[in-house]
């Protein structure tokens, strides 16, 4: 069998040795142009070929600082050693045997310590899907399955994924809707975050449009992600579970993007001492394997056999890593993700203080974000985009989300020094500007 040094060959900072992209980078660009769908969201040219914790190398032998984790999913680091053994000790073992037709170890293990961590007061049952798409249209049938409504309120800002019944739910982007009607019918969205929405959800729209008795669910990011990284008011979230004990409406919290540790805690809406009924996870569950789960309080799932199954969410190769990882974030990457999210707000504070083009950071733990704004104030997409840009130049990987926001949402392993360096990186964009 294959084994891994735990050995570091990656530097722990970034160190570019070409001009960017490099040769085979823009060669393989432009391969992939004539050959892979346009509606992929490229930004600047990385073409990556190995990782190690919070580095990346591309294919020319540039070494980046990663602050993206694959979009908030390898929260343990890249090829993290332990997960790499356990994807290696598995595969040699069993690859695939589907879940929904027969039983192996690793999906029964992973189930039992989903649900003994879930925040409901019974344990919890668990669907395994594929993706956090996969996750919420699941959630979207259980709902209506179990309280035999059809309607559900949703949330401008929200993203919920691309296929039709997610796509339904998000609300970020008209891009994501554009000339894909007609989507799931019985979607309400409101403005996310703010007692004056909920105040109009229950004021005006339960009293004219939208009756109450009918909706099978409120369905809400407890952080809101591609939104803008948007933590809600105070009282939000304990609001709409509060609306949803009043109506018998099921309150589903999407975790695809804030939960398994990235807050600080397994699950986001921890921080708000919260009970939901449904709770979707994907990404950071098993370290960048294709992996999803609905967690559900025990009485809501009461679907028969073949009324909802998968092929390969659940795949044991997933689960093992899945296992690894969550006894990783348990026993000591939670505990780093509120150390260093403390530390990288403290030095965005500081940037915005020093250049009134930076808003005061905002977040929980490693999910984190700044706006861009312009000399009068407000929000500046084409700014945000040329400082993720220019930071790919200076060999640190950024995202955007929202209208004018910087991400940030490195692996759980990220270090005090690699985060002054991020903040130095963007200091010095700043400076330019």
């Amino acid at each position: 069998m294959l084994t891994i040094s735990t050995d570091r060959t990656l530097p722990r900072i970034p160190r570019l040795v070409t001009p960017l992209p490099g040769p085979r980078a823009r060669a393989l660009v432009e391969r992939d142009r004539a050959v892979t769908s346009p509606s992929y969201t490229r930004g600047y040219p990385l073409v990556a070929d190995r990782g190690e914790g919070c580095m990346l190398e591309d294919v020319d032998g540039n070494v980046f600082l990663d602050l993206t984790a694959g979009i908030a999913v390898t929260n343990t680091g890249h090829a993290h050693p332990e997960v790499v053994r356990a994807i290696q000790a598995q595969s040699a073992n069993l690859i695939h045997m589907s879940g929904t037709d027969f039983y192996y170890e690793p999906m029964v293990e992973l189930a039992e310590k989903l649900a003994a961590r879930a925040p409901f007061p019974n344990s919890a049952k668990v669907f395994f899907t594929n993706s956090g798409a996969e996750s919420n249209e699941g959630a979207i049938k259980l709902a209506r399955y179990y309280t035999g409504r059809s309607l559900i309120v949703a949330f401008l800002g929200a993203f919920h994924g691309r296929t039709y019944g997610a796509m339904s739910l998000t609300g970020s982007k008209v891009v994501q809707r554009k000339n894909f009607g007609p989507l799931l019918p019985g979607v309400t969205h409101i403005p996310y975050g703010t007692h004056e929405s909920l105040d109009y959800l229950e004021h005006q729209l339960f009293t004219t449009v939208l009756p109450a008795t009918e909706i099978a669910a409120i369905v809400v990011e407890p952080i809101q992600g591609e939104g803008g990284y948007i933590v809600p008011e105070d009282g939000f979230l304990e609001r709409i579970r509060k609306i949803c004990d009043r109506y018998n409406i099921l309150m589903v919290v999407d975790e695809v993007q804030s939960g398994m540790g990235r807050t600080g805690k397994l699950f986001a809406i921890e921080h708000w001492g919260v009970m939901p009924d449904i709770i979707t996870l994907a990404k950071g569950i098993a370290s960048g394997l294709p992996l999803g789960a609905i967690l559900a309080r025990p009485e809501l799932m009461t679907w028969p056999p073949g009324s909802h199954a998968t092929t390969f969410g659940g795949n044991p190769v997933a689960c093992a890593a899945a296992n690894v990882t969550l006894r990783l974030l348990e026993t000591e990457l939670m505990d780093n993700a509120s150390r260093m999210g403390e530390l990288l707000q403290a030095g965005l504070t500081q940037l915005s203080q020093r250049f009134k083009r930076v808003s005061p950071p905002r977040g929980k733990g490693l999910m984190v974000a700044i706006d861009l704004l312009d000399e009068e104030g407000n929000l500046d997409a084409k700014l945000r985009d040329k400082i993720v840009d220019d930071a790919f130049y200076k060999g640190l990987l950024l995202l955007g989300c929202g209208k004018a926001a910087i991400r940030f949402c490195p692996p759980l392993v990220i270090d005090s020094n690699q985060i002054q360096v991020a903040l130095q990186i963007l200091a010095d964009l700043l400076a330019e500007i």
